[in-house]
């Protein structure tokens, strides 16, 4: 129960010791001195809350928003001294904020729970007392043997025992973890494989030492000790040899396996880390724009309380006959009254800080981002994915953009590898028909004959079947029965039913590659490893592994060829290869690797090594040792590594094609006119990564490439930045483009950072190449934290990509072929680069203005709301009278004025969409947070303050002589010096203030819905409503009704209707003189799209994504700017067509058939609409459901001719 305690208090102490002991099916030592570990169990807790500590903690983490603390001051002073208003008005509002951010949290965490309960509640089936137990899944301890079934996913971490092979090998599926699809393969160790029953299981006396849990799915180190016949033997453990909870078993009948990490302690819990809190630019300026507005009401309650004072220093002012001081009053300290009284007046003015401002953005940003979800034009059919919202907390930063930082490969490019060609021993070789064809020369033999390859050229091509971790499906070995690829039955062998899973594409182009032109990977089972070269079957026994790691930048085999020869197979980049051999045509393979490169191919280079007997034992041993390690494994194996992996005999390379994504040069483009500068970082060779960003259009073929390649210290490193400076600096008028290399790139950043910075930003495009994952990050915070704090964007889609992406401002995965993991740690993923462009120019124009203006619209009606409040203390000597009612007070933010600015937040577009992607520099005039700079919220505030004096004295003086309203309602005659009552002052002045604010945010509209529309005049006929019952009943449950019929007074009057009319006329005839006067005389360039919009100017990208309202206006313009022709087939092959007349232009094609799908739905008749089709128009004709449907590729020679403007398509 004390531990229980502990750990719901977070002060369970960590694990004491480096290691943990797990013994196998619980069965720990019998002398006493062992003490057991403690361990979590299996239950996974993903839930914040608890139900005894929902509240405090809720309350805690909503308290730490300053506005909401300043709301529980102002309530609790309400509660504490003698204040003017009720502390309703202050703890409503806030009661109604917290109570909706506690449900909305609340709910969203009971999800989570009930997910929990069913995964902690999920059957298992447990070894215990020599049988089989079912049980749940949360009841798992380490140390138990736990069985699995085929297709079921890991209850836990658990080290595999045994399968039902042989062998003792299973395969998985990790896609719910890293995203990868392909089939992995994990091993038992030989003296436990052989336990495939229960009883042999129980009977089973092993030991697992293993490191204590961490986070790296991919890093596991243990060693498992077992006993037999009393003798003790140890085996290590690996990656390989661990099955991570959340991974599914595929292919394989049953598995068991020892329960290693369990519950929140595995892998997968470890990685439900949190990640850094990202601010956006608007959620800082709206804070310090609160600061300013407190100063504000600051220094309204000093100025009031020390008017007060000085008012009351004459002697007909201090103690008025009707308020004469207690004794208790003249008694207190003067420094408590004023104390009081500026708390009383700090109360009075306390709704100029607009405590539902958070709520209200709250609720834009979740629902607005549902509309990038919506969005069809962001959703790739090919793949079904649409875009994935992660956090709606920076929706509006994607309208802020400067930067974009983008990974190459699987993200400019399609990650779909395709052999091109390959160096054998110097000599350059292409696939043709499925065979080697030497450089210059073509393969004409008929019968399509496979060359004879001998010496080094089949030795290659065995080392890129030989060398690679693919696995092999043979799920449907009928699927290509009569058919299948012929250039493998020519060449000796049938595998049509094969198909080869990789988690590198490069690996499974190459296997693909290698069976076309001869040489087959056709089985690997266990440690054996079968190939067929050209129909000859060669069977290869693994004996070790040397995996691929980013520091290496290969991974090698060590095979036993069929003679009972040990080789080495390597393979990687050429620069982690060819510094280690030492024969073959070294030369001769750099100069084809560049060449390759240049043609913006992937390379590999191709190495191999042959062990005399001798050196393999000593190969073996310190392998052996360098893996059985407990402790500094990672720095043993590599030296281990480093120590085999030398003196190679090079055999040749590859050159590997990654074909660009669609419409990448175009984003690139649009994204460089929108101002936004793209830098590609990649960890390609520099001559691969500078010809695909030519390709792409990163770099231009004009552009002025400078480099910083190949610097081995830091002044030479210096002195090149000090050559490029200068030679930007006197080619000033040319573009330049920046290559940088990883090494050169870590002395830049390490003496020269502010040098390096003044290069880059002068250049227009900069590629880093060579780059490690760490040092993408690092590029990313050098220009986040650079002097301008330009905002920045990072896109890619492996887990090399994550650092930069969890860096940067916004994060954007990519739904490739590398995992999930980019799109896991991501603030939005995407399927293809290409939506980037409508992510940014569109989705982030749109969050950025509706939000920008949301906030700026909240301060100023606040300041309307409170000035007046402040100005009528002049006329009431500073007595701390309230001007409004209280129930006023309290709903004024809350219903009156609350839902026209959410809708407009949500709904407002000043550009249609269309404009905004075809004119990608209207991004630049909301750069740099320009739609909140302190210049335009001091215009919104002063606007107030001005709206605020207009409501006031308008209404003072206006009625001020008007002597037949009484703020009881009844009519005075005798005293004419008597005014009209406080109650009908501030209501004649709340209503003026209400109508005008919603007018104001109507005036901002340029985008109107049904929404707009029924929120807006909504809005005013409630308030109206509202206050006619609050004031036109007697509420039995009000102690007081100050407001009783003062409305219904208020509106019998013509003086009051004249003067609110005026008052509204004067406060918003200005915004209307000044929006028509700068949009004539100094329009921006927003304004002139705006215009462009109007001229349904449609070109053939245009999709029809508006209201139907709307579509209808457009084709009405339509028809006066176009020039119907008949269409008539040319050749009768087809349904004759009946169609008078109809309109060609694709966009107008959309638009018609928009307008067909609303008139299909509702049963009208609208004569021929158009759509269109992939690659062809397809036509709509009839009534309702009767329509037919007809497909314009089936007339030959059809043609229409449209004019638009005097200009002619045909």
């Amino acid at each position: 129960m004390l531990r229980w305690i502990r750990q719901q208090l977070g002060f369970d102490p960590p694990h004491q010791s480096d290691t943990r002991t797990v013994y196998v099916a619980n069965r720990f030592p019998q002398n006493g001195h062992y003490i057991p570990q403690r361990f979590a169990d299996n239950r996974i807790i993903s839930s914040k809350y608890t139900i005894w500590n929902f509240i405090p903690k809720n309350l805690f983490e909503q308290f730490r928003r300053i506005a909401n603390f300043y709301f529980l001051i102002i309530f609790l002073v309400q509660l504490m001294i003698d204040t003017p208003t009720s502390p309703v008005t202050s703890g409503l509002p806030l009661f109604f904020v917290i109570t909706i951010t506690a449900i909305k949290q609340g709910y969203e965490d009971w999800l989570r729970y009930k997910a929990d309960n069913e995964v902690n509640g999920a059957p298992v089936f447990v070894v215990r007392s020599g049988s089989l137990v079912q049980t749940k899944s949360k009841n798992i301890r380490v140390g138990d043997i736990v069985r699995v079934a085929k297709d079921e996913t890991f209850p836990a971490d658990l080290a595999l025992l045994s399968s039902d092979r042989a062998d003792g090998t299973c395969h998985i599926t990790t896609a719910s973890l890293d995203g990868e699809t392909n089939l992995k393969t994990h091993f038992s160790v030989a003296e436990t494989a052989v336990c495939q029953s229960v009883s042999q299981l129980e009977a089973l006396e092993a030991v697992v030492e293993c490191q204590q849990p961490d986070a790296d799915l991919y890093r596991f180190v243990g060693r498992i000790t077992v006993t037999q016949h009393e003798e003790e033997i140890v085996r290590s453990l690996g990656q390989e040899n661990l099955l991570l909870r959340g991974a599914r078993l595929k292919n394989t009948k049953e598995i068991f396996g020892v329960a290693i990490y369990t519950g929140m302690e595995s892998k997968m819990a470890l990685n439900y880390k949190c990640k850094s809190q990202k601010r956006s630019a608007v959620e800082k300026s709206m804070n310090t724009f609160l600061i300013i507005y407190l100063g504000i009401l600051l220094f309204e309650a000093i100025l009031s309380t020390i008017l007060k004072y000085a008012w009351q220093a004459e002697d007909k002012w201090d103690q008025p006959f009707y308020n004469q001081e207690t004794e208790q009053e003249r008694n207190s300290s003067p420094i408590l009254k004023f104390i009081s009284d500026f708390l009383a007046f700090l109360v009075l003015y306390n709704f100029i800080i607009p405590i539902s401002l958070y709520v209200t953005v709250e609720m834009q940003k979740f629902m607005g981002s549902f509309f990038i979800g919506w969005d069809l034009d962001l959703y790739h059919e090919e793949s079904d994915q649409k875009a994935q919202v992660n956090t709606s907390d920076l929706n509006e930063e994607l309208g802020q953009v400067e930067y974009v930082f983008t990974d190459k490969t699987g993200t400019l490019t399609e990650n779909e590898m395709h052999f091109r060609e390959c160096s054998i021993n110097g000599v350059k070789y292409r696939e043709v028909n499925g065979k080697l064809a030497a450089e210059g020369m073509t393969d004409d033999s008929p019968d399509g004959s496979t060359p004879h390859l001998i010496g080094d050229e089949l030795l290659f091509l065995k080392a890129v079947s030989l060398c690679h971790t693919v696995q092999i499906s043979y799920d449907q070995p009928d699927c290509l029965v009569g058919g299948g690829d012929s250039f493998s039955h020519a060449n000796g062998f049938s595998s049509s039913h094969m198909e080869y899973y990789a988690s590198s594409p490069d690996e499974k182009a190459l296997v693909e590659a290698a069976k076309r032109i001869g040489v087959a990977f056709t089985r690997s089972s266990g440690d054996t490893k079968e190939i067929k070269t050209f129909g000859k079957s060669e069977k290869y026994k693994m004996l070790h592994l040397l995996e691929f790691d980013a520091d290496r930048r290969r991974m090698s085999v060590i095979l036993e060829t069929p003679s009972g020869g040990k080789v080495l197979f390597t393979k990687g980049a050429e620069s982690a290869i060819l510094p280690f051999t030492t024969s073959g045509e070294i030369e001769k393979t750099r100069l084809h690797v560049d060449e390759f490169a240049l043609k913006g191919l992937r390379t590999l280079v191709v190495a191999c090594r042959h062990f005399s007997p001798e050196e393999y034992v000593d190969v073996d041993k310190h392998l052996n040792a360098a893996r059985t390690a407990l402790q500094q494994r990672e720095e043993r194996l590599q030296e281990a590594f480093a120590y085999i992996e030398r003196d190679m005999h090079l055999l040749g390379a590859t050159g590997v094609e990654d074909k660009l994504q669609d419409k990448v040069q175009e984003t690139i483009e649009a994204l460089r006119m929108a101002g936004i500068k793209v830098w590609v970082l990649t960890g390609d060779k520099h001559e691969t990564a500078v010809s695909v960003s030519l390709s792409c259009g990163h770099f231009h073929r004009t552009m002025n490439i400078l480099e910083l390649l190949q610097q081995r210290s830091d002044n030479e490193c210096a002195e090149q930045l000090r050559r490029l400076d200068r030679r930007i600096k006197e080619d000033h008028v040319i573009q330049h483009g920046l290559v940088v290399d990883g090494a050169s790139l870590s002395l830049a950043l390490r003496e020269h950072e502010k040098l390096f910075m003044d290069v880059s930003k002068n250049c227009s495009a900069v590629l880093c190449c060579r780059m490690a994952p760490l040092q993408k990050a690092k590029v990313v915070r050098l220009l986040k934290t650079s002097p301008e704090k330009p905002i920045t964007l990072a896109i890619g889609d492996g887990a090399n990509d994550v650092s930069m992406i969890q860096e940067a401002h916004v994060g954007i995965g990519i739904m490739g072929k590398e995992g999930r993991q980019a799109v896991r740690n991501s603030d939005y993923a995407i399927a293809r680069f290409k939506f980037l462009s409508k992510l940014l120019l569109v989705h982030g124009h749109f969050y950025y203005i509706r939000i920008a203006t949301l906030v700026q619209y909240f301060f100023y009606k606040n300041v309307c709301f409170i000035t007046p409040q402040f100005l009528y203390q002049f006329f009431c000597l500073f007595s701390q009278q309230t001007l409004y009612d209280s129930v006023y007070l309290t709903l004024y933010n809350i219903c009156f004025t609350s839902l026209p600015i959410l809708v407009f937040s949500l709904f407002e577009q000043l550009v249609h969409p269309h404009v905004l992607q075809s004119k990608p520099a209207l991004y630049r005039d909301i750069s740099r947070n320009s739609l909140l700079s302190f210049r335009t919220f001091l215009y919104w505030t002063l606007l107030g303050f001005l709206h605020a004096f207009i409501f006031f004295f308008g209404s003072y003086l206006l009625m001020g002589e008007d002597t037949s309203l009484m703020g009881n309602g009844q009519i005075l005659r005798a005293n004419r010096q008597l005014m009209f009552g406080n109650w009908t002052l501030g209501t004649l002045v709340f209503t003026v203030m209400v109508i005008t604010v919603t007018l104001k945010l109507a005036l901002e509209t340029n985008f109107w819905t049904w929404m707009n529309h029924f929120v807006t005049w909504g809005s005013i006929a409630f308030y109206f409503i509202f206050s006619l019952f609050y004031g036109g009943i007697i509420w039995p449950f009000l102690h007081s009704q100050d407001m009783y019929f003062v409305f219904v007074q208020l509106l019998s009057s013509g003086s009051a209707w004249f003067a609110i009319i005026i008052i509204i006329i004067t406060c918003l005839f200005p915004d209307v003189v000044k929006k028509v006067f700068y949009r004539h005389l100094q329009p921006t360039s927003t304004q002139k799209s705006q215009l462009y919009s109007n001229s349904v100017a449609i070109d053939d990208d245009f999709i029809a994504l508006q209201p139907l309202s709307r579509a209808k206006s457009q084709l009405g313009k339509l028809r006066s700017t176009l020039d119907l022709v008949p269409l008539r087939p040319v050749s009768n092959t087809g349904s004759p067509l009946t169609a008078k007349t109809c309109a060609v232009n694709v966009g107008t094609a959309v638009l018609l058939s928009y307008l067909c799908l609303h008139a299909h739905a509702n049963q009208h008749s609208l004569g021929l609409r158009w759509g269109w089709g992939t690659k062809h128009i397809v036509g709509f004709w009839g009534r309702g459901a009767e329509a037919k449907v007809f497909d314009i590729k089936h007339f030959t020679g059809c043609m229409c001719r449209m004019s638009v403007r005097g200009r002619h398509r045909e």
